[in-house]
């Protein structure tokens, strides 16, 4: 049994990613998606060190048990179960690619090396390696020089070790590569058999090492990867109370300026090199070295080519349009009677972008605001903004400059957009703004109306075709107020303002949630209908998830819908019998936030961009939206329903085997496929209804 009353957030992650590893696993999965899956476990994987793994090490570093902050865990023990899980994870993925690039063979795609190269493709392999990868190489001599330059962090490199006759006896140079990431890293060999051919780009250049270098006499020559991952050095994400940090950062600053976390290296490197590097490198062995496979930087395989073998693929969905609101027609004259929801990527996001090019064309509009997060590097929304500025509306963004690993994206239009003059504000000190919520004013009969929009995920085209995600479309003037005030926090923080619909972090998110739980917990305690419904990315507050336990000790009951990050234990008698929770990792990637509270037969509905962690709580501005149109509400519940029937793709958080799959019981149900089918079949009862 659990030694205490929460799991522990970093090995809750870890099994999130162990989920993700299960769907590269699945052999009812089609292959491509398969080594996709692994791709995105690999890129998880990385952040994770980058982030998480840093803070723990940090911790223990200054010499802290962490226990406070860890759920009861010790850091060091804490890093030494992380590296263990993680070098297991390692290596059963690795297992799983050689499966899936097995089993490519019966469909005639091959992946091949350099030391399968036929004389045609050699021809092929070696012009395009001339004209588009030899411009690209850094080549860094490390014999010649006393410092390994930094090593771009999460890059990789292939550790050359060359054997040269001097002076009548061998010698050795060694040499580091680093494998541009301006060229894909699957290169499609062309071919008139009808096979395909794939080499990856690493194996490319070691089939060129000859090429490069020519100009030396070698006995002979071998090419490792390597790879580096540094402390990403961002803050503790509002885990640790202020002075704890500080005394933290002080006692580590010295040693930790971006600190390599993880170095990991193809076990077959000969040790002389790998010495050679860890020694130039100034690695100890404390930091973690982690044995690997010949290939880093599996990430890379979530760009893996279609090769346009559609059977090997997902079918793609159409993308549906929302019933009664045409794109063709005027969105803001449909908004103004009624609200409307869009659930991407069920339902077109190119309502988000029709939306704003309205509302920049449209004359009688005067001001567009609007929060963003992180954007597409091809940005329609970034577009439609400076249309809107030059159409001669008040175009305000507040753009968050530090939406990790989405920076350059942001700051490239940041700046754009600045040249073009629309009005950015970047945040609020010391707080992400992480809300998605847009606003306009038009002017009606002399009066000023709002319109506008709230979503729980990002303003960007091309996660909208991934992630699913719940945006209000809405001209409820009270709201909309309420999301005026948002903005007016941006510019002037001390002023804390008051709302009337919305609930708004860092003031009052922990507050209104808790008195909603309270209410739950008094209907049931009177015999009224009593329940609480949440379907989230990740619940870590440990405040948060004491009120649930304390609603769970009342009897009210509890359905947790949780992607990731899960530090509530379910099922534990006299602390949690009433809550169920499951995990749903399928096709998309689930990141709806959704909240419902039975209410005594009157359900009360939010759909909001926060999840239940401290950060999202405390030290972000976040935004929770009430949903007063009652099909809508109905809506909401009913793919609610729909996700926490599903019997395929949920694993259960209450077993007590890691990530089970949710006993089955009755046909195969899975809920991102049922929730397509439930939208087209509103589209049709409507269509029948006109």
């Amino acid at each position: 049994m659990h030694h205490n009353r929460y799991d522990n957030r970093e090995l809750s992650w870890l099994k999130f990613n162990q989920r993700v590893l299960q769907e590269a696993a699945d052999p009812s999965v089609p292959l491509i998606e398969r080594l996709r899956f692994l791709g995105i476990f690999s890129n998880n994987l990385d952040e994770f060190f980058k982030v998480r793994y840093a803070t723990v090490k940090r911790i223990d570093l200054a010499g802290k048990s962490g226990k406070k902050v860890l759920g009861g865990f010790n850091a060091g023990r804490l890093l030494k179960e992380i590296t263990q899980i993680v070098i297991k994870n390692q290596a059963e993925s690795l297992d799983i690619l050689a499966s899936i690039q097995h089993q490519l063979k019966d469909h005639d795609i091959f992946i091949i090396d350099e030391t399968e190269v036929t004389l045609d493709q050699a021809e092929f392999l070696k012009e395009f390696f001339l004209e588009k990868v030899s411009p690209a190489l850094v080549t860094i001599m490390l014999n010649d020089i006393d410092n390994v330059p930094n090593l771009t962090d999460l890059k990789a490199y292939l550790a050359v070790k060359m054997v040269q006759f001097e002076k009548d006896r061998l010698s050795n140079r060694y040499i580091l590569i680093e494998i541009p990431s301006s060229v894909e890293r699957f290169v499609v060999i062309p071919s008139d058999d009808g096979k395909k051919y794939v080499i990856l780009l690493d194996d490319l250049i070691r089939f060129n090492l000859n090429v490069i270098f020519n100009i030396f006499d070698y006995t002979s020559i071998s090419a490792h990867m390597v790879k580096i991952t540094r402390d990403a050095k961002l803050d503790l994400e509002g885990d640790l109370s202020k002075s704890y940090i500080e005394k933290l950062m002080d006692s580590v600053k010295d040693r930790l300026e971006g600190d390599p976390v993880r170095f990991l290296y193809d076990k077959e490197i000969e040790q002389d090199t790998l010495d050679f590097l860890l020694n130039k490198m100034e690695i100890d062995t404390t930091d973690s070295l982690i044995p690997g496979g010949k290939y880093h930087n599996r990430r890379d395989y979530m760009n893996f080519p279609d090769l346009g073998a559609k059977h090997l693929l997902y079918d793609r969905i159409v993308p549906l349009p929302i019933p009664g609101l045409e794109i063709q027609g005027s969105l803001l004259e449909k908004i103004s009677k009624k609200d409307f929801l869009q659930y991407t990527p069920y339902q077109t996001f190119s309502y988000t972008v029709k939306f704003l090019r309205e509302a920049a064309l449209d004359p009688k509009v005067k001001s567009i605001k609007i929060t963003i997060y992180r954007l597409a590097s091809v940005s329609h929304i970034a577009s439609s903004l400076i249309n809107a500025v030059k159409n001669g509306k008040r175009v305000t963004v507040s753009i968050e400059l530090q939406a990790r690993f989405d920076e350059a994206n942001n700051i490239k239009y940041a700046e754009k957009m600045e040249r073009e003059g629309v009005k950015l504000i970047f945040g609020v000190t010391g707080l992400k703004v992480h809300c998605k919520t847009c606003i306009i004013e038009r002017l009606e009969n002399r009066k000023i109306k709002y319109y506008g929009f709230i979503s729980t995920g990002n303003f960007n085209e091309k996660t909208a075709k991934i992630y699913t995600d719940y945006t209000l479309f809405t001209a409820h003037q009270g709201i909309l107020k309420d999301i005026i005030k948002v903005f007016d926090f941006f510019e002037v923080n001390y002023k804390i303002k008051k709302y009337k619909h919305l609930i708004v972090s860092p003031h009052y998110t922990r507050t209104e949630f808790s008195i909603l739980i309270d209410q739950e917990i008094q209907n049931q305690q009177e015999g009224k209908k009593s329940g609480i419904s949440i379907k989230m990315n990740s619940l870590s507050d440990y405040g948060m998830i004491d009120k649930l336990y304390e609603a769970s000790r009342a009897g009210v009951k509890i359905k947790l819908i949780i992607r990731g990050i899960n530090c509530l234990i379910p099922q534990v008698p006299g602390m949690s019998d009433n809550i169920e929770s499951i995990s749903i990792v399928d096709k998309f990637l689930e990141h709806p936030r959704l909240y419902i509270f039975e209410n005594d037969n009157n359900p009360v509905v939010f759909i909001s961009s926060a999840d239940w962690m401290t950060r999202n709580i405390d030290h972000r501005v976040e935004v929770t939206c009430p949903i007063y149109d009652n099909d809508i509400k109905q809506e909401l519940i009913e793919t609610f329903n729909i996700s926490w029937k599903d019997n395929v793709k949920a694993r259960d958080f209450s077993s007590n085997r890691e990530n089970a799959y949710r006993p089955k019981s009755g046909p195969d149900f899975r809920s991102q496929f049922e929730t397509y089918s439930y939208y087209k079949n509103k589209l049709q009862a409507a269509e029948t209804k006109k």
